[in-house]
């Protein structure tokens, strides 16, 4: 890079706290400056003398130094920070941050700060998975924090599972991402879909599936950060728009299709990540249908309209993205899917796995492509995978201007 940015690295008291050295070492080879905040609890798993020596600048602790009274030492790490980065980040961190605790020098510069936060978790997978945790990591995602997601293995207190601190090369390449954000989709405008459809039955109940949105919001959000012009075709669910994304909200997999189809023309690329309903109902019901004693209930249901099949028969200089949610046969299926809607890539994921599919924010995608290519991500989270994703689209376009 040719000017020097600042990260200020927040180093708190998890035993993952010695790969902070690593992280600080990567960092200054790469001609970023670090600016290391350390809690009373990471302090006692490195030396403030490491990492200061690393990073050729004093490390920051104590909230009430007077070795620089004049300077309020939060507001001016704040203001200096390009991304501020907390890894590792223990529970303890995080449900401060989501809460706005601000008891000391790390909580009160989070606070203050506006430039992009970064945060690796690193802890006992009991703690990962403690609902309070979860709450709070969500909270923050909501407010836009960026998270670089724990791996699974082995931990220090002998428990196997998620909750080990991400490898050190994706931290930084995280890092450097916030630093040097690509523009390699400007120009370009892409359509993207998301979330579930509802199928009515009468009014007040419905026919839908589990998709959260999240994979589609992810892809919306990465896009728009990468220069493109994005649309985000959404069923109904409880996501914040991303930043620059224009959102159409739909309901029923005849709105998404005609949204869809009106649309497609000005785009250069479909990212249909939505999962509309298979089936409808024939007629609905005008009134709330009654439960009669112990009597069942016999719904109709016809086929919806193959939205991704319609438009690869249409498509001219689009580039379209299908996604196939299995639970067997992924394989066959997806192969199936691409060759017979005529897609150029078709991203398979394997609902029924842990950690994967809906509702969570991780994700594991298999990508096939018309070319007969076959890719694997590995287990990312979700904005991870969207990056991943659009690079092979962004790859695709560069070979077709050869």
């Amino acid at each position: 890079m040719e000017k020097r940015k600042t990260v200020v690295l927040g180093v708190t008291g998890s035993i993952a706290a010695y790969k902070a050295a690593e992280i600080t070492s990567r960092l200054m080879k790469l001609n970023v400056d670090v600016r290391v905040i350390q809690t009373e609890g990471g302090a006692q798993f490195i030396t403030p003398l490491t990492l200061e020596t690393l990073s050729r600048a004093p490390v920051y602790g104590d909230q009430f130094s007077r070795e620089t009274p004049y300077d309020v030492e939060h507001i001016a790490l704040a203001k200096l920070a390009d991304v501020f980065l907390v890894a590792p980040a223990t529970a303890n961190f995080i449900a401060k941050a989501a809460n706005g605790v601000a008891d000391d020098l790390l909580t009160t510069t989070y606070l203050a700060t506006l430039a992009p936060v970064l945060i690796a978790p690193a802890m006992n997978v009991n703690m990962l998975t403690h609902p309070a945790t979860e709450q709070n990591i969500r909270v923050l995602k909501e407010r836009g924090v960026l998270f670089v997601e724990p791996e699974e293995g082995l931990l220090a207190c002998g428990d196997v599972g998620r909750g080990r601190l991400a490898p050190v090369e994706s931290i930084v390449s995280a890092v450097i991402a916030l630093l040097e954000p690509k523009q390699d989709l400007a120009g370009k405008r892409i359509l993207v879909t998301a979330g579930p459809t509802k199928e009515s039955i009468d009014p007040v109940r419905f026919l839908s599936n589990h998709s959260s949105g999240k994979m589609g919001f992810s892809l919306a959000k990465a896009a728009a950060k990468r220069g493109a012009k994005v649309t985000l075709i959404t069923g109904p669910v409880s996501l914040t728009t991303p930043a620059g994304v224009e959102r159409v909200s739909i309901t029923s997999s005849a709105e998404l299709c005609e949204a869809v189809e009106s649309r497609f023309s000005g785009c250069d690329a479909l990212i249909m990540a939505a999962a509309p309903a298979d089936f409808t109902v024939r007629n609905s019901a005008e009134h709330k249908i009654k439960k009669n004693g112990n009597d069942g209930l016999t719904l109709e249901l016809v086929p919806t309209q193959d939205i991704l099949k319609k438009v690869g028969q249409q498509k001219k200089h689009q580039l379209v993205m299908g996604f196939a949610a299995e639970t067997q046969n992924m394989e066959e299926n997806a192969l199936a899917k691409l060759e017979k809607k005529n897609l150029d890539f078709i991203a398979a994921n394997d609902v029924a796995a842990k950690d994967r599919g809906f509702a969570v924010d991780t994700n594991e995608i298999t990508l096939y492509s018309r070319s007969g290519k076959k890719e694997q991500s590995g287990l990312k989270a979700k904005d991870e995978i969207a990056d991943w994703l659009l690079d092979r689209l962004s790859a695709a376009w560069a070979e077709q201007q050869k």
